[in-house]
């Protein structure tokens, strides 16, 4: 109940402020998925839940939840806050659960924003590889396609789903984590040049 008012209230404000368009929604799979996304601004997670009705589970550095503004948004519209420090064993399995319940789970996988913008995307973490092959849980792309400004229209990009079924069953170690990050990190970029060929072609 608490998410829906939070995103009532906040939506007629933050559409004004944030215009924001989400291109892709069909390719979202019913029941349970890993939204992967990259991360410019600490605005990428509520632009993408205010333009949802489902319900998505949010994983959040606890740094923001001692801030005020993004610390009470974010406690309403559903985050599992991490400790990015130590392993951090009770927030994953909470994401763990949430999948379990068929929820979608939204990570950041570069664990940080990216605040370099000749970069395209930082360091793939860990985390998320090591989520969805447990779990057995299908990965989209979330590509946020620049830093929102206000009364500039934000545009976000959902890739098609995908599966790390080449890691189940397997152990677990860095080795293969890595291996799992790199597919993780392709897939994301292979959504980055798709959204820069389309916008080539409507150039021309």
């Amino acid at each position: 109940m608490l998410l829906w008012i939070a995103r009532i209230l906040l939506w007629i404000p933050l559409s004004i402020l944030h215009p924001t368009y989400i291109y892709g929604r069909k390719n979202r799979p019913e029941g349970k998925a890993i939204l992967c996304s990259n991360h410019r601004s600490n605005w990428d997670i509520v632009l993408y839940l205010l333009h949802t009705k489902e319900k998505v589970v949010i994983l959040a550095k606890k740094e923001l939840s001692k801030n005020k503004f993004f610390g009470f948004i974010l406690k309403h519209l559903g985050a599992i806050f991490i400790d990015r420090e130590g392993n951090d064993i009770n927030a994953i399995k909470e994401c763990m659960k949430a999948l379990k319940e068929g929820k979608k789970l939204y990570i950041f996988p570069e664990g940080t924003r990216l605040k370099d913008e000749s970069k395209i995307l930082g360091e793939i973490k860990s985390g998320l590889a090591m989520i969805a092959i447990k779990t057995k849980t299908p990965i989209l792309t979330v590509w946020h396609e620049r830093k929102p400004k206000a009364f500039r229209r934000s545009n976000i990009y959902i890739g098609k789903p995908y599966e790390l079924t080449e890691f189940y069953g397997r152990k677990l170690d860095e080795e293969t984590l890595n291996e799992a990050n790199s597919v993780v990190r392709e897939k994301m970029l292979e959504v980055y040049h798709e959204i820069q060929e389309k916008k080539e072609k409507n150039k021309r």
